[in-house]
């Protein structure tokens, strides 16, 4: 056993300070938590219970599997938009029949449940996530269709919606719809392209065109129930497969669904006599410091997340401003790469190449904690081949085969993000902590590079510089790019799948990783050339 020791002391001043300083930014994230939940407001939620109806949350929780969890996804997308936080839309990964489901659930106390751009967008990332772990798909409907005033930016890539559901089924993978009321115009193909439907009787209304646009288009007279109605689907179109009484028999039609669909993972399973870390994951609250430009050890966060706090670390002496090694997490084995103290120099790069190429040689998935300021700058370091050893580093996380799970704890900027399997570089799940920034650079960094371009086009043109402006542009932007790097801003962008307490980082890097094992889990057979 290689047990990390841990040399924090939870009583210093410094740690007391990290942690109230921690505390109050889940404080803050709480309560934008909060104005998901809330959905359409206090008004719209009374209407929507007056009608007799669950909540989309409420709904959620009836069909997973009694005390087990729910991973949300991007609960705050669209923060900082004119748009509702949340994007009318609930997403997540939980466990229904004892199969492991993405389920997305409409928030009708929001415009009816209408889907915005916001809303199509986590949609989207919530089918990827589906796609690529192989996850069974469960769809709770409610919604009015297309936010129309806003079609322009959804009709054109909204289409996706289907063809995802299409792909899943062709390839093997289940995808179940329960609606509960409106699923109209292209709605209407959510479960016309699911392969299981249930509709609620005299709740559910699905149709291409409502009565109204039938009158227009064609001028003929019809109704809800006629046209669209639950009953009229089972009985006459064939489009619904069960016929529920109310809400809670559709969800357990849905429910009975998934225990017949004979799920198997294809992945390992994990080992059952994992322990738990041996120390304590309250520590994580002051391990940060409030200034990120102050170095923290990775280790002491690995020691309070995997299996009995045992990490044989990887070239320990070698590249030492990132740490890599083996551990295993709820019983799955992964391989670590964390940054120690900001800075991706040659060795690190090169390191780290090797490392993933490992990984990919162990069929075994990598987490990538990030605390990074980016590659070094500098004559020297330019000299010594930074950018192609860089290069090799963004070329190893690029063609890695193996699943990739990334967690912002501090900084992530510049290409030291793209290293560290940012967004771009598609990991499986992506998550940050409250404390987490990413951009292209630190603030001052930015506003003074483009004060000395700024100060040296005056020069040039033999003009005089006004200090004054030059103060109040790097205030500005200083502002601006301290405000852009935030982790709300980023979550609402989709940037993340989400902000997590640190405590609860095991438990929800645990549920990623069961997700991840629902498919085999292969390694790359090639990579691309690396520049030596």
């Amino acid at each position: 056993m290689t047990v990390l020791r841990s040399a924090v002391d939870s009583a210093a001043p410094e740690f007391l300070h990290n942690r109230e300083a921690m505390l109050d930014k889940i404080a803050a994230i709480d309560a934008e938590h909060a104005k998901a939940v809330a959905g359409g407001g206090d008004k719209y939620v009374a209407r929507h219970r007056e009608r007799g109806k669950l909540l989309a949350r409420e709904r959620v929780e009836l069909l997973l599997d009694p005390d087990s969890p729910f991973l949300e996804l991007s609960p705050l997308a669209a923060w900082g938009t004119d748009y509702q936080v949340g994007g009318s839309l609930v997403t997540g990964i939980g466990v229904v029949e004892g199969v492991e489901c993405v389920v997305n659930a409409s928030d009708p106390t929001v415009k009816g449940g209408a889907i915005n751009p916001w809303g199509m967008r986590k949609g989207f990332r919530a089918a990827d996530i589906a796609a690529q772990n192989g996850l069974p798909t469960i769809n709770l409907v409610e919604s009015g269709g297309a936010d129309l005033p806003t079609q322009k930016e959804i009709f054109i890539p909204g289409g996706r919606t289907f063809r995802d559901l299409t792909r899943s089924s062709a390839a093997g993978v289940p995808t179940v719809a329960l609606v509960f009321g409106n699923s109209t115009a292209g709605g209407a193909y959510l479960p016309g392209m699911s392969d299981h439907v249930v509709m609620v009787e005299d709740r559910a209304k699905v149709f291409l065109g409502g009565p109204p646009l039938v009158k227009m288009a064609t001028g003929e007279e019809s109704d809800d129930e006629s046209l669209g109605g639950a009953r009229m689907h089972a009985s006459v179109s064939g489009l619904a497969d069960y016929l529920a009484a109310d809400e809670r028999d559709a969800i357990r039609l849905g429910r009975r669904i998934m225990a017949r669909l004979n799920w198997r993972k294809k992945g390992p399973a994990p080992s059952a006599d994992y322990a738990e870390p041996e120390h304590d994951a309250e520590d994580l609250l002051g391990i940060v410091p409030t200034d990120l430009k102050t170095p923290f050890d990775p280790r002491e966060v690995i020691a309070r997340v995997v299996d009995g706090s045992d990490f044989d670390e990887f070239k320990p002496l070698y590249g030492a401003s990132l740490v890599t090694g083996w551990a295993r997490l709820h019983g799955y084995p992964v391989g670590i790469l964390a940054n120690a103290r900001g800075v991706l120099f040659s060795e690190e790069s090169q390191k780290a190449t090797q490392f993933i190429q490992l990984a990919n040689q162990a069929n075994t998935p990598l987490l990538f904690l990030h605390n990074t300021t980016g590659y070094m700058v500098g004559k020297e370091y330019e000299q010594g081949g930074i950018i192609k050893h860089g290069a090799m580093m963004i070329n190893a996380v690029s063609n890695s085969r193996v699943p990739h799970i990334s967690v912002l704890m501090g900084s992530s900027y510049g290409a030291g993000h793209y290293g560290m399997c940012g967004r771009a570089y598609d990991p499986r799940f992506l998550f940050a902590w409250p404390s987490a920034k990413s951009a292209v650079m630190g603030p001052q960094q930015l506003a003074g590079v483009l004060s000395i371009v700024m100060r040296a086009g005056a020069e040039a043109k033999g003009q005089p510089y006004n200090e004054e402006h030059d103060a109040a542009m790097r205030a500005m932007v200083e502002n601006q790019i301290e405000a852009e790097s935030l982790p709300t801003f980023l979550s609402g962008m989709l940037y993340d799948d989400g902000i997590i307490d640190p405590r609860d980082t095991r438990t929800v890097l645990g549920i990623a990783l069961s997700a991840i094992h629902t498919q085999p889990v292969r390694g790359a057979e090639s990579f691309g050339v690396f520049r030596m």
